[in-house]
């Protein structure tokens, strides 16, 4: 189904030759290394030399949860307009978790930003925001930067990048985004999947494939070969969207007619450009998946890698069961939490199924499901099934089409576009509760349930089309594989009228006069310290974990209506793995605002160093130490929460995702790897001239070690650094260093 090739590769005559096969001489590699597609786009937004990259983006897009930050960093720094496209969607923070006026005032805000700066809005519930950006705003060859990690627009043939908000900021303020040139990943598709068989399982088994030995971790993965043909764009683009769970840090496809069509049915036929890979190309690697053979898959909980075919899974259910449920109780801390009991009488139930988002709420996923569960139901019991299409326009052609009606006459709910399901803030299933999902992610407490409180659901995710027939079976998990039902459905008609009589188009119409409208819960940035000559540090918290979400670093679901809010947002920082953590960061920062106003460290740190005294010059903060940092979401918070609570370091063995690792730089928190640390909370570490060292490249330092009054010495080191990534550092944040440069 999918084979790994663990070496470099040449793309010739329509198939992959492994590179010691093809008797290329080193002058012909380098010439089709330039052959690929991603070479021409990066060289096409590059105004760096070839190995370092600095990229300049066409576009930007943020959500609701990202752009307030976003637009008040910015906006300290500077910001007089947006220099490029700029789109603020509004399709997470839709519903108002927490009460009040929370969410609607950070929408409101939104508008006011899209007016004065010259921006386009997109009103909640209109679209979920990569599908508003396939439908208005990707092109073939083009470049986007969005705000969030799912930002994936690789079937249209755009080269697409989901960062942290920082990196938005550096966009509006004309600096670049910084990057050694990524090896680039062929995906070759041959075959053609059968019927039943959906664009989620064929993620599914590429991110099981992949993931776990992070053979694509920061690479670009491209997509060749003559599978392509037999895929529909709604089928590409759900596949696409869900590369973002193997690592990668971007992917592109080649295009075609169908390309051509989707795009004219959207209004933007002069957007199409061919695309197709020059032969030969040389690529670092290569996955081969034979469509031919794609199972239906279910990921199992806590993680979209945790995947099988769901033949083998139901052929005996118990021992994976078994194996999510120990891990879940484990988050629970207790041993209440079920998963074996949903097998009966040799079947597996699951209480709820959705169908939402970027990757499941697409037309044909929508339509499938619908034609699945034509003349059924899915049951009077526990069972339910909520569908959000991913758009409006969606919505209208699957009404226009009759299947809005086909889905509510067989019970199924159906709502408006909006992302909640896939991060927590909607349809949370009940305690013990097994939930299967075509969305994008399964990762603990990601469906909004709170261990802390005694609460523990669970996700599977699932293409649309199993998805619909379990729902068909009343909730007993069925594959779509071995389901009768038409295929064949109508064809879908975009009506562009809905955008135009309510998306406010701001591009290029800045208008100063404009004042930005703030909500009481909207707060600036608080302020940060430059980097001190010498560094003390405080662990506060030791994350055992083998990876560590950015789930995990700052909770999801109600808690993102705090993200207008820094310090509101920090109390829930690691609420869910430390929840003494915030306690333990908080009497660090007050403990270093009294080293500043005083002049002296308090008594009570001198005497735990015992002889040890830092020298004149030493600043003090707090240190997260952890295994693999950072894998999900793009969300910057799971930096800034920690500096804004005095957090200066992360101390790992490695980073899951570049994007953490640029988060913590932007906020000014020094990105150590140590791979045995040995550290326990209330450890010391002390860096001398570590200021110097940042200065002048230096990408090690050795740091010494107070614990319980003995010392030993540690090696950290930072990694390659850019000069501008030394700069932040050195400022404290990216906030300070612009201001640095504007004097």
């Amino acid at each position: 189904m999918v084979k790994l090739i663990r070496q470099g590769v040449y793309y010739m005559d329509g198939r992959i030759v492994k590179e010691a096969q093809a008797f290329y001489t080193s002058d012909k590699k380098e010439k089709a290394e330039k052959n690929t597609l991603s070479y021409a786009i990066l060289k096409a937004h590059n105004i760096g030399d070839e190995e370092n990259l600095r990229i300049r983006f066409d576009a930007i897009v943020s959500h609701d949860i990202t752009y307030v930050g976003i637009i008040q960093t910015a906006k300290a720094s500077g910001l007089k307009e947006f220099p490029i496209p700029y789109t603020l969607t509004n399709c997470h923070n839709s519903l108002c978790a927490v009460g009040g006026t929370i969410n609607e005032d950070d929408h409101v805000f939104g508008l006011s930003a899209a007016k004065k700066y010259g921006g386009d809005y997109v009103p909640a519930h209109l679209a979920v925001i990569h599908q508003y950006m396939r439908e208005c705003a990707a092109k073939c060859g083009a470049m986007i930067l969005g705000s969030d990690s799912h930002t994936r627009y690789g079937a249209l043939g755009t080269l697409a990048v989901g960062e942290g908000g920082p990196e938005l900021v550096k966009q509006l303020l004309r600096q670049t985004y910084d990057v050694r040139r990524p090896e680039v990943i062929a995906v070759y598709l041959k075959g053609k999947l059968r019927k039943g068989v959906g664009p989620q399982d064929v993620a599914l088994a590429l991110i099981r494939a992949t993931f776990a030995s992070g053979f694509v971790k920061n690479r670009i993965l491209e997509f060749i070969g003559p599978g392509i043909a037999g895929l529909s764009m709604d089928y590409r683009i759900g596949i696409d969207v869900m590369t973002t769970e193997t690592t990668c840090l971007s992917s592109v496809w080649e295009t075609d007619d169908k390309t051509r069509e989707y795009l004219k049915e959207h209004g933007r036929e002069e957007d199409y450009r061919e695309m197709k890979v020059a032969q030969p190309a040389y690529y670092d690697g290569a996955v081969t998946i034979d469509l031919s053979r794609v199972e239906p898959m279910i990921a199992l909980p806590f993680h979209p890698s945790n995947a099988y075919t769901i033949r083998e899974f139901l052929a005996d259910p118990i021992p994976l069961l078994k194996a999510a449920e120990e891990q879940g109780r484990k988050i629970k801390g207790d041993d209440s939490f079920t998963l074996t009991d949903k097998v009966r009488d040799g079947k597996v139930y699951v209480t709820q199924g959705i169908i939402a988002g970027c990757a499941g709420g697409g037309y044909e996923n929508v339509a499938e499901a619908a034609e699945i569960l034509r003349g059924k139901s899915v049951g009077t019991g526990e069972f339910s099934l909520s569908v959000y299409p991913a758009s409006q326009p969606v919505y209208k052609a699957l009404t226009d089409a009759g299947y809005t009606s086909v889905l509510m006459e067989a019970g199924a709910v159906v709502k408006t576009a909006f992302c909640g399901p896939c991060f927590g803030a909607g349809d949370v299933p009940a305690n013990n509760g097994l939930s299967v999902r075509h969305t994008t992610r399964n990762f603990e407490n990601r469906e909004g349930s709170r261990p802390g409180q005694g609460q523990l659901a669970a996700v599977a995710l699932m293409d649309a089309r199993s998805i619909a027939a379990t729902a068909a079976n009343g909730g007993v998990l069925t594959s779509a594989l071995d389901y009768a039902y038409n295929k064949r459905i109508k064809k879908y008609k975009f009506d562009s009228k809905i955008y135009e009589n309510r998306v406010y188009r701001g591009i290029g119409k800045p208008d100063p006069s404009e004042e930005l409208v703030y909500g009481p819960n909207i707060a600036d940035w608080p302020e940060q310290i430059p980097l001190g000559k010498h560094l003390l540090m405080k662990v506060v918290s030791v994350l055992r974990d083998p990876v560590t979400t950015t789930d995990e670093l700052i909770p999801s679901g109600e808690t993102s209506s705090y993200r207008s809010n820094p310090m509101k947002l920090a109390e829930f920082a690691l609420s869910r793995k430390d929840p003494a953590y915030v306690g333990r960061a908080k009497a660090v920062a007050e403990e270093e605002s009294s080293r500043r106003t005083t002049g002296a460290l308090p008594e009570k740190i001198l005497k735990e160093l015992g002889g040890f005294c830092p020298a004149e010059g030493t600043i003090y903060g707090s240190v997260v130490v952890s295994n693999k940092p950072g894998d999900g979401s793009a969300r910057e918070q799971a930096a800034s929460c920690q500096r804004v609570l005095g957090g200066i370091a992360n101390i790992c063995k490695e980073y899951a995702t570049k994007r953490y690792r640029s988060n913590l730089i932007n906020w000014g928190i020094l990105p150590f790897v140590c791979k045995q640390a040995g550290l326990k909370v209330g450890d010391y570490l002390y860096l001398e001239n570590i200021a110097d060292g940042i200065v002048s490249g230096e990408e090690r330092f050795v740091a010494k070690v107070i614990s319980r009054g003995a010392t030993r010495d540690i090696v950290l080191e930072t990694g390659a650094l850019t000069i501008e990534e030394r700069k932040i550092l050195l400022a404290g944040c990216l906030i300070n260093y612009n201001k640095e440069l504007a004097k």
